[in-house]
């Protein structure tokens, strides 16, 4: 669920599309603390919903100034989560940490691998390095959330191998890169990204998009995803998403939904039942070993770099 600035809808409108999306097989939903009322309304809606046990709540604790851990912080930290959530347990807690040079992270983990009201732990926006450290602490991580699409692979470099390893699945965002990896922008000009049709989170990937390899190549890009999608009867974002979920370390790919606004249960649905052949993988290949896929990495840092502030 996205957070209010991408536009929102009335309560209701709201109830009523999770329950379109729970009845067509969508039933993991991820939230986070910080997105306005998204966890209340999910509480509101689960509360009223017959069939509890099917769907899978998986939400944040994300600290993103310096403070004090304490057992007792943490704790209550958990508290508004179920509170909010209207659940005595949360089935995924994932864990944000903002500044590296601060140790406190591993304690804060720690005290939520005790608290029973925790199902798993996940983390959230975690590089490698910092992966492995939760790792070798002890604490038992199931999933870490990072952005991964085909203009952002940097998963691919080091994160990859690293959860295959040890078991842990990626679940990833930004995989349709803010809705330009779909026909819309089939042969259409650069976006004028200060357009009020253009949302924030378009305007963060235009910029990855750029990096990556510019307007032009990312036009082949689509071209090329729209004749592998014709050919299977699905669209470009299918495609799109179907290449990120065909790796091993990947879980699941969280497709933003403003919910009662935006959202494309449909659509989503046709993701699955198909499969990506040896020459759909080539020619997407083919598109991307022209890129700067190497680039973005080195530039962006590791998974989550281009989120933390150090000092």
């Amino acid at each position: 669920m996205s957070s209010a600035a991408w536009g929102s809808a009335p309560t209701s409108r709201i109830v009523e599309q999770f329950s379109t999306h729970v009845q067509s097989g969508f039933t993991a939903f991820d939230m986070a603390d910080h997105y306005g009322d998204a966890e209340v309304i999910f509480g509101r809606f689960r509360s009223l919903y017959p069939h509890k046990d099917a769907i899978f709540t998986a939400t944040k604790y994300c600290i993103f100034h310096h403070v004090d851990i304490t057992r007792e912080a943490v704790q209550a930290n958990v508290s508004e989560r179920c509170q909010r959530l209207q659940q005595d347990k949360i089935d995924l807690l994932q864990f944000h940490w903002q500044f590296w040079d601060n140790p406190g992270y591993l304690d804060a983990l720690r005290y939520l691998m005790e608290d029973e009201r925790v199902g798993m732990i996940g983390l959230c926006n975690f590089n490698t390095e910092h992966l492995l450290r939760t790792i070798e602490s002890g604490v038992h991580v199931h999933t870490n959330q990072v952005q991964f699409s085909l203009i952002d692979s940097r998963p691919n470099e080091r994160m990859g191998e690293v959860c295959q390893l040890h078991g842990i699945k990626l679940l990833t965002y930004g995989t349709l890169c803010g809705g330009f990896l779909a026909e819309k922008w089939l042969a259409k000009p650069e976006p004028d990204v200060y357009s009020a049709s253009i949302t924030p989170s378009q305007r963060k990937y235009y910029g990855i998009i750029c990096s990556w390899g510019g307007w032009e190549l990312f036009q082949r890009l689509l071209r090329t995803l729209d004749g592998i999608a014709k050919k299977h009867g699905v669209n470009v974002s299918n495609v799109a998403t179907r290449w990120v979920l065909d790796f091993p370390y990947v879980g699941a790919v969280i497709i933003g939904a403003r919910m009662g606004v935006s959202e494309h249960t449909n659509d989503n649905q046709a993701t699955f039942g198909w499969s990506l052949d040896d020459k759909d993988r080539a020619a997407i290949e083919q598109v991307l070993e022209e890129s700067n896929r190497k680039e973005v990495f080195h530039t962006m840092g590791d998974c989550g770099g281009e989120y933390r502030t150090i000092g």
